[in-house]
């Protein structure tokens, strides 16, 4: 079966240059610059690119760190996990399975409540669905993931 979710040229081309480089060139945006970092709305982010569900606003929080975080994605399999010793440090690196855009870092120090991990995300490769709209843009398949 085919994945609605893709990468394609059209899509790239669409990206701001900021969105550009974070998720095409692995760069990172500048802690507590991002759009979604104090966001906190019920909805889905998807992937910039290619528009595959990656967080439920209902696994958000308020870390700290200077970027939005979640707890866990909407779906395990849109995560890919890679090792990433850029910068003299030994992290895992989360990107976007259809889309291969870099997404940000996971750590193991999120909420042990909600399952221990801080998925650490850039907002210039998350493009956000409010709960209103999820169905109309066809994922009302994840909306019992969102609360409110």
């Amino acid at each position: 079966m085919t994945s609605r979710f893709a990468k394609t040229d059209d899509a790239v081309a669409r990206l701001t240059p900021e969105q550009y480089r974070v998720t095409q060139e692995n760069g990172t945006e500048r802690p507590f610059t991002g759009e979604y970092d104090h966001h906190f709305e019920p909805g889905l982010y998807v992937d910039i690119v290619s528009g595959e569900p990656l967080f439920a606003s209902s696994m958000k929080y308020n870390s700290g760190c200077g970027w939005p975080a979640f707890a866990k994605p909407v779906v395990e399999d849109n995560i890919v996990e890679l090792r990433d010793t850029s910068h003299g440090m030994v992290r895992v690196e989360v990107r976007s399975k259809h889309g291969d855009s870099h997404l940000g870092h996971v750590f193991p120090d999120g909420p042990s409540d909600m399952g221990g991990l801080r998925y650490c995300i850039n907002s210039a490769s998350l493009r956000f669905i409010p709960k209103e709209e999820m169905e109309a843009e066809g994922y009302g398949d994840y909306l019992d993931q969102v609360e409110g």
